[in-house]
């Protein structure tokens, strides 16, 4: 996470994911700050979500908005809210138990562009994924940028920032959670893995891929086949790519 991106991080903008935290978590809402001039319907769905929960109305110049987002486009709405309580280990026992019989988890082995990271928070939020799992050291971790990106997930699924992430995954495997990592060199194509019952698929950094101990401590390794003459794909595609893999052969068993 960047110097700014800390500073910023009881900030969400945007307006998806500004109109998601005001539903889904009013209770940390504390201003909410719109682009003076602006009254569109999008506007006014804000201005009533946060006339509803009781939260403070500012109206400001969007170059002002824009400054508050970091350089990154507002979208003409900023919403200062109390910082999501950072969640480790000892809420993964309690999370799975919630998730039913086939929980589905995404792993990330130091991806550190907050980009990326909001990519990989939506796209597991669609596929109904139960939770990412992270390092808390050396990647990113919920900031204003990974909230815009992540379109309104970032304030629903749970991000677990783990101390030890090879003993996260053998904690993993002692629940009888299949592990599956993608790695460029394995023999193995990830059509002719099974990615049915409890799974946690693990993506590693961008560059640099899975860590020795996190490679080893995975079940199974895949690739994903490329056919074109680029090597390999951006850990959010490739999160997408995994991820939906493994919700049609769920379908497909049901």
């Amino acid at each position: 996470m960047s110097q700014s991106d800390h500073g910023r991080e009881s900030l969400v903008f945007g307006m998806h994911a500004v109109r998601t935290l005001l539903q889904r978590r009013p209770e940390r809402a504390l201003t909410l700050i719109l682009q003076k001039g602006r009254e569109d319907a999008r506007v006014s769905e804000l201005v009533q979500l946060a006339q509803a929960c009781g939260v403070r109305i500012e109206w400001r110049e969007a170059r002002e908005l824009d400054r508050l987002a970091g350089g990154e486009r507002s979208q003409g709405a900023c919403l200062q809210v109390r910082p999501a309580t950072t969640l480790g280990e000892g809420a993964l026992d309690d999370l799975l138990e919630r998730a039913g019989p086939q929980p589905l988890l995404l792993v990330l082995d130091g991806v550190q562009d907050p980009h990326n990271l909001g990519a990989c928070l939506r796209t597991a939020d669609a596929a109904g994924a139960c939770a990412v799992i992270a390092p808390r050291d050396r990647a990113a971790g919920l900031s204003a940028t990974v909230r815009k990106v992540a379109s309104g997930a970032a304030e629903t699924l749970p991000l677990i920032q783990v101390v030890n992430l090879a003993r996260t995954l053998r904690w993993l495997k002692e629940r009888e959670i299949w592990i599956v990592g993608t790695d460029d060199e394995a023999s193995a194509s990830l059509y002719g893995a099974k990615l049915t019952g409890p799974l946690a698929v693990v993506l590693g950094g961008e560059g640099s891929g899975l860590r020795r101990l996190t490679r080893e401590g995975c079940d199974l390794l895949v690739r994903i086949p490329m056919k074109g003459v680029v090597e390999s794909l951006n850990v959010s595609v490739a999160a997408g790519v995994v991820l939906y893999e493994a919700v049609r052969q769920r379908e497909a068993a049901q």
